[in-house]
C-alpha cells in the first residue's frame, strides 16, 4: 500500500488503544514504504555505524531524568541496602536571580538545585511514624476495651439497685395492706330522701275493650207448702 487510507480501526490493533468497549475510530494510515507523503517518522539507533551522525551521536550528554524509585536507583548504581539512596539521585541545577535584601538592592545569580521526590524511600522518619502509629493503635484497642469493662460494671451495679429498689417497694406495699383499717367514728346518717321523679307521660291509647260475659238465666224457686197441709199430715201419723 503506497498510499495514505483512512481505515476504522478497532480494539487489538496498533496504533489504537479504545477508551469504552466496542469503540471504533477512522485513522489515517500508509503502509510501511517511505514516500514522499509521509509527515513523521519515528526511528531508534540500534547500531552505531563508523560515521557520526552530526547533532545526534558527535557529542554525549548527560542523563537529564533518573530513576525516582529507591530500588531502580540501587540496582542503576550497584547501592546495598544500608547505603543512602538520596546521595545517589540524579538533580540538575539552574541559575535564578534574586534581589538582595538591605540598602543596596541589587540582583545576584544564585544557582539552584532540583531532584526528583524518591518513591518508597524508607528513612529513620518513616520507620518511627510507622512504630508510632501502631503504639496508637494499641493504645485505641486498650483503652475500648477497658471502656466496655466499665460500662458493664455500672451497668450490672445499676440493674442490682433497681431490682433492690423493686423489692423493697414490693415489701412495703405488702406491709401496708397486712395493717388492719383505722377506727373512725360513725357520723349521725343522714336521711335518705328519695329523688323526686316525675311520672312518664304515656301515649294517649285507647281502652281495650274487655270481653263480654254471658249472664245464666236464673233457676225456677220450689214451691214452699202452706201450713194447714202441715198440721194434716202431722194427725195422720
Amino acid at each position: 500500500m503506497n498510499q495514505r487510507v483512512r481505515i476504522l480501526i478497532k480494539k487489538k490493533s496498533s496504533l489504537y488503544r479504545p477508551r469504552r468497549s466496542g469503540e471504533r475510530k477512522r485513522k489515517s494510515v500508509r503502509g510501511c514504504i517511505c514516500g514522499p507523503d509521509l509527515a513523521v517518522i519515528f526511528l531508534k539507533v540500534l547500531e552505531k555505524g563508523i560515521g557520526e551522525v552530526p547533532g545526534l551521536t558527535d557529542a554525549e550528554r548527560p542523563r537529564r531524568l533518573g530513576p525516582k524509585r529507591a530500588n531502580h536507583i540501587r540496582a542503576a548504581f550497584a547501592l546495598r541496602k544500608k547505603d543512602d539512596v538520596r546521595k545517589y539521585c540524579v538533580n540538575r541545577s539552574y541559575e535564578k536571580k534574586v534581589k538582595k535584601t538591605g540598602d543596596d538592592a541589587t540582583e545576584l545569580e544564585k544557582t539552584f538545585y532540583k531532584s526528583p521526590k524518591i518513591q518508597r524511600l524508607i528513612t529513620e522518619k518513616r520507620v518511627r511514624r510507622k512504630k508510632l502509629y501502631a503504639k496508637m493503635k494499641k493504645d485505641k484497642w486498650a483503652a475500648s476495651k477497658e471502656a466496655h469493662v466499665a460500662y458493664e460494671k455500672l451497668l450490672s451495679k445499676f440493674l442490682k439497685e433497681k431490682k433492690a429498689a423493686y423489692k423493697d417497694a414490693h415489701q412495703a406495699k405488702v406491709v401496708e395492706e397486712k395493717k388492719p383499717a383505722p377506727v373512725t367514728p360513725a357520723k349521725a346518717a343522714k336521711p335518705a330522701t328519695k329523688p323526686v321523679t316525675k311520672p312518664a307521660t304515656k301515649p294517649a291509647t285507647k281502652p281495650a275493650a274487655k270481653p263480654e260475659v254471658k249472664k245464666e238465666a236464673p233457676k225456677a224457686a220450689k214451691p214452699t207448702p202452706k201450713p194447714a197441709e202441715a198440721k194434716k199430715t202431722k194427725g195422720k201419723k
